[in-house]
């Protein structure tokens, strides 16, 4: 990670609320579906978290620092279509590796058009074998046209939740 990187502050002071209540102040999302079952699942899909898969195979990958998330990598992803589109710089926030839990949260560097934080995860419960795709985030605009998209905005980043849980599903 570069040293300028690690300095560059994020444009929220809630870093790490993903974990538990989301400030006040944004826009909440929680989507958390099921993927199937099994612990080999569960095990690939939090691989395929942690190695950023998530943001390669919807295509908004551009970069990062490190060639798997940890904590203080500095990653952009872009958004658009095609040709037109913005570089949205983040930082890992934290990264789950627990014996039922796996993914990351990113929160949103000066250049990102919103403001907040997302979660990437993904989570076995042994009562049943099932495990779940998981994708929660507190936003607000952070640029103007953002503030200018207002409820079109929020559909996408929707969509893109079902996406990108939709890229841990079994092929």
């Amino acid at each position: 990670m570069s040293q300028q990187s690690a300095e560059v502050p994020f444009t929220y002071p809630e870093v790490g609320a993903t974990k538990g209540e989301f400030p006040p102040g944004y826009d909440h999302f929680r989507l958390r579906l099921r993927i199937g079952s099994g612990r080999a699942l569960f095990e690939r899909a939090g691989e395929h978290i942690l190695d950023y898969g998530i943001q390669r195979d919807t295509g908004i990958f551009k970069w990062a620092d490190t060639p798997r998330v940890r904590v203080g990598t500095h990653l952009t992803v872009r958004l658009g279509l095609g040709p037109i589109g913005i570089d949205a710089p983040c930082r890992v926030v934290y990264v789950l590796d627990e014996p039922d839990r796996r993914g990351f949260a990113y929160g949103t560097l000066p250049g990102h058009p919103e403001i907040g934080e997302e979660l990437f995860a993904v989570e076995y419960d042994p009562a049943d074998d099932s495990v779940y795709g998981v994708i929660a985030a507190f936003s607000k605009p952070g640029a103007w046209y953002v503030r200018l998209g207002g409820p079109i905005v929020r559909l996408i980043q929707r969509w893109f939740a079902r996406r990108y849980i939709g890229t841990l599903r079994p092929r």
